[in-house]
This record gives C-alpha cells, sequence and structure tokens, in this order.
C-alpha cells in the first residue's frame, strides 16, 4: 500500500510515498481503508519534533513514520474480540496514538472510532474528531452574556470553538492573524484582533473565559486578561509557556480570584460525537479550506503548520 513517510525530525520536504507493508489488525484493532484525513497542527508539531513534547516515543527519531490521526473510511478487516464494527462500516476518529492515516491503510484501537454519520461525507467527517473535541471541551464554561476570547480562532479547533460558544449565548473575540480576520467574522465571532497589531491581554474589557490554543504569553499578562472569576485554559503552545501555566499560572490565578491551568483533553468518541450530531442537524458548520491528495500532504501540512489554513484542511485519497 502507499503511505506518507518520513524518519526523521524537519521540515515537510522530508516527506516522501512509499510502499509499505500491509498492516494487520491486532486484538482489539480494526484496519480502516483510508478515504479522508485532516491535518492537524499535531500533525505538523510531529513533523518538526517541536515544541519538545511533539517527540513522546521518539525522542532522536519519531515513533510513527505515518502521521495522520483524524482519519475517516471502511472497516476493511477487524482483529480478535471487536465487536461494534464489522467490514464495511464507515467510521471515523482520532487515531492519536498510532497514528497512519496519511496512508490507504490504517490500524485504529476499536476505541477511538465512531459510526459516520451518513449526512456527513468521509472529508467531513474526518475534521470533526480532534478539532471537536478540542472545541466542545473549551468552550463549556461558555454561557449567554459571557465575554469570550478564542486565541488561534481561525483554524480547525478554532472555527468549531467560535460556534459552539456563539451558540450558548457568549460574546465571542476571535485572534489569529490578519488574513483571517474576515473568515472569523463569517463564522461568528462579534469582534476580531489581529495579534501581529494588537496585544489582546492589553484590553479594557477583561474576558471571562480564554481559550488558547496558541499559548505564547506570560501568566501575568493572562491574568490582566481576566475578568474577577475567569478562566484561562491554554491547548498547546511553547513548552515554557505550558510550564509556567502549570506552576506560576495555578498560584497567580489563586490569589487574584482567577483559574489559569492547561485543558487536559479527553480524547474518544463521547467527547467529539455531539459536535459531529450538530454539524450532521447543520447546526454547527463545517470549513473546509482546502483538499489535498496523499502526494501533496507535504503542502497541506505546510499550509496549516505555517498558519494559512482557514479553518480545516483534508487530504483526500476517494
Amino acid at each position: 500500500m502507499k503511505a506518507v513517510v518520513y524518519d526523521r525530525y524537519g521540515g515537510p520536504d522530508l516527506l516522501r510515498v512509499e510502499n509499505v507493508p500491509m498492516p494487520s489488525p491486532a486484538a482489539g484493532q480494526v484496519r480502516v481503508r483510508i478515504v479522508a484525513t485532516s491535518v492537524n497542527l499535531s500533525d505538523w508539531e510531529c513533523l518538526r519534533g517541536s515544541p519538545a513534547y511533539a517527540r513522546t516515543g521518539g525522542l532522536r527519531s519519531p515513533s510513527r513514520r505515518t502521521l495522520g490521526s483524524d482519519i475517516a473510511g471502511l472497516v476493511d478487516e477487524v482483529g480478535e474480540g471487536v465487536t461494534r464494527f464489522r467490514p464495511g462500516d464507515e467510521v471515523y476518529g482520532d487515531n492519536l496514538l498510532l497514528k497512519g492515516g496519511f496512508a490507504e491503510y490504517a490500524i485504529a484501537p476499536e476505541s477511538t472510532l465512531a459510526h459516520k454519520p451518513a449526512q456527513l461525507s468521509f472529508a467531513e467527517a474526518s475534521t470533526i474528531p480532534q478539532a471537536g473535541a478540542i472545541a466542545v471541551q473549551g468552550t463549556k464554561w461558555a454561557a449567554a452574556e459571557r465575554r469570550i476570547l478564542i486565541n488561534g480562532a481561525g483554524g480547525g479547533s478554532g472555527c468549531f470553538a467560535i460556534q459552539l460558544a456563539k451558540r450558548l449565548g457568549a460574546h465571542v473575540t476571535g485572534v489569529d492573524n490578519s488574513a483571517k480576520l474576515d473568515f472569523m467574522q463569517t463564522v461568528g465571532a462579534n469582534d476580531v484582533i489581529d495579534y501581529r497589531r494588537d496585544d489582546f491581554t492589553k484590553t479594557s474589557r477583561p474576558y471571562d473565559l480564554i481559550l488558547d490554543l496558541v499559548a505564547h504569553r506570560s501568566v501575568f499578562a493572562y491574568r490582566r486578561a481576566l475578568a474577577p472569576g475567569g478562566r484561562y485554559r491554554c491547548v498547546g503552545g511553547s513548552v515554557p509557556t505550558l510550564l509556567r501555566v502549570l506552576t506560576a499560572g495555578w498560584m497567580v490565578g489563586r490569589f487574584t480570584g482567577r483559574t489559569i491551568g492547561i485543558l487536559a483533553v479527553k480524547e474518544g468518541p463521547t467527547h467529539f460525537e455531539p459536535l459531529a450530531g450538530l454539524c450532521a442537524t447543520g447546526d454547527v458548520r463545517i470549513h473546509i479550506d482546502r483538499t489535498f491528495n496523499l502526494d501533496e500532504v507535504p503542502a497541506a501540512l505546510a499550509h496549516v503548520g505555517e498558519g494559512r489554513a482557514l479553518g480545516k484542511v483534508v487530504v483526500s485519497l476517494s
């Protein structure tokens, strides 16, 4: 089978298409014939090996030669003990542990997969698992009349988070680069900020909730941007920033009546299927910026990693 592989950390030029052996599912696993795989920022980080946490399982070289975790396709074969799926079933899920989505076939644990809603295409379904789980859990404190800021709102998780927060009645501010301002407003943001021009932490109207998808500032800046009783949660960012949030963030928040911490994202169908249901009924829109084929995976990863994607990017094998 064909797969996009790499053997050392670096840029997209290290990726190449190779013929590799067909994998076989072990007990509790499913082999999926891939139809579509969406690109996440985590794929870009694992390609580059940066931040340092992206090297988990492979300090000097990647533990998995093929990236791509948000998969959608058809069950091709099931391993011993699998009861929820059978060959021919349409499935999707976040295969973060084993990855392998940028290939014709991938092995995934049964527990990571869900049946694809009939109303969604494979490409649409592939956009939901990882980005959707982050958006659902990151906006759970949103409510009517609350001021919510989403940093990195023009990407995959961000465009879902804007819509979910708006459904809960919140006033939403989206932060990203200047090329994404119009897009964030189209998705539903009330206000938008170009982070290259304005510092969102220097505001006269602090926020009740900040969901930070690209954390890089100090905990004191985040505290300044929060209203009394407000919450700050980050998902990803530089290692020094995450360490400061884990340590000083707790203390700074506690002594100032705020909560500053990292969003521990829970994985699995339970956490992304509710969003898929909203997408299936049209209550939340899926925004696919561009679709690439398997040979174009390097360009797809660069499009996301360099901050150019408006919403989600999909690699299609149909």
